[in-house]
């Protein structure tokens, strides 16, 4: 399918580091209005965009602030997308301004605040549905393990497998050296299986540089995608990992660094609050082309 040319699909790159240029971030596809498009358009839309993710404005209401949003990969549609969900709002308030939105997923209500940063830079910040997380079973955990080509003890002892939700499923894997995060060549089409076996929409590969500073790889081969250059969603999920482990005594801002090892550098911020289920997950995002 070729897209209509009729239709304006804008492309933003999302978490983008601190500057100017878009040289980072997880790109993203974003239609501001997609109310006469059916599923089987929107998925030949996102398989032609050829991003991780592509969001779809299904309806909107610029006076109260509340948009429904659907999220399609280049091979199906998931239920939330972080960095899709920061491009939109991104997009949204360059239109009508910075200020309070509600995005309607179908992974739940999403609150997202933006702004204008100093340089011009629009930054939003997302409110997760509430988050849980749980220990991933032996049998999760082999499987994985086999399809990544890793072993038990290449992982971290101290930050336990788990299967963690933000809004979608990711299973939370730890690395013990940084090095094991970025020497990455796993089984896709086996750890796509897996993946579809249990219904995770990433695996999130993290490394603690500190307790307010993570690295993070996530790779995506149900979507199609070897690997996400930034996933707010797993991003969320691993702060409510955070909380459960009891890592998390008060409330605290950490930094997850994705996408430096496959040349796209993005910076998360995940606020965690031991009191709140919710995560709030903030990051900018840059107009890299596509209609205005």
């Amino acid at each position: 399918m070729n897209i209509d040319s009729s239709l304006d699909v804008l492309r933003y790159s999302a978490f983008t580091p601190g500057t100017t240029v878009p040289d980072g971030g997880n790109p993203a596809g974003v239609v501001l209005d997609a109310s006469g498009l059916d599923d089987t358009a929107m998925l030949s839309v996102a398989a032609e965009v050829g991003y991780s993710e592509t969001a779809f404005v299904t309806a909107r209401d610029d006076s109260r602030g509340r948009f429904r949003v659907r999220y399609f990969s280049p091979l199906t549609e998931v239920p939330f997308c972080g960095h899709a969900t920061v491009a939109t709002a991104v997009a949204l308030a360059e239109r009508i301004g910075p200020g309070e939105l509600l995005f309607e997923t179908p992974a739940g209500e999403i609150p997202v605040s933006t702004a204008t940063d100093a340089d011009g830079v629009v930054r939003a910040t997302l409110t997760s549905v509430p988050t849980r997380s749980r220990p991933a079973t032996s049998e999760e955990l082999d499987a994985a393990l086999a399809a990544l080509g890793w072993e038990r003890g290449d992982l971290d002892p101290e930050l336990p497998p788990h299967v963690a939700f933000g809004g979608a499923e990711h299973l939370v894997l730890a690395a013990a050296t940084r090095a094991r995060l970025a020497d990455l060549a796993y089984d896709f089409e086996g750890l796509a299986e897996v993946m579809r076996s249990h219904g995770w929409t990433t695996v999130q590969l993290v490394w603690r540089e500190s307790a307010e500073r993570f690295h993070a790889r996530d790779p995506f081969p149900v979507g199609g995608v070897v690997e996400d250059p930034a996933t707010g969603a797993a991003a969320a999920a691993l702060g409510g990992y955070l909380r459960t482990l009891g890592l998390v005594p008060e409330p605290v801002t950490i930094a997850v660094r994705q996408g430096e090892d496959m040349g796209r550098p993005s910076e998360l911020l995940v606020g965690i609050d031991p009191a709140d289920p919710r995560v709030r997950v903030t990051g900018r995002a840059q107009s890299i082309g596509g209609p205005r």
